[in-house]
């Protein structure tokens, strides 16, 4: 649920711009309690042009991401709550390869 119209720019701006070159979620629920992933992004078929006119979002979408954009600087507790939902996403991930009955690999952990 986006409360602020920058929120909704911010989502709406990474979804068009990451589009194209892979599969991205607005909104994607963390499990551990009622928290959302602004934008978790999947890399697809890469458009090398395309990836590279956006410059470091491009770099940085080249790989499984999330993306928490913020309107203010940051402060410590923005950090730790930010990397607490890649957390609990490793938790989730695991679990999935359980029930799967696969392997989880930390290297297919999106970045933040």
């Amino acid at each position: 649920m986006t409360r602020f119209i920058h929120d909704r720019f911010a989502k709406e701006y990474l979804e068009e711009m990451l589009s194209p070159i892979g599969t991205v979620n607005i909104g994607r629920d963390v499990t551990s309690e009622v928290r959302e992933i602004d934008v978790y992004f999947t890399p697809g078929t890469p458009i090398p042009e395309y990836t590279e006119n956006l410059g470091l979002l491009g770099k940085m979408a080249c790989t499984t991401a999330i993306f928490e954009p913020f309107r203010n600087p940051i402060a410590l507790g923005d950090v730790w709550n930010c990397t607490s939902k890649l957390f609990d996403l490793r938790r989730e991930l695991e679990r999935q390869a359980r029930r799967e009955n696969t392997r989880y690999d930390d290297a297919k952990l999106p970045f933040l």
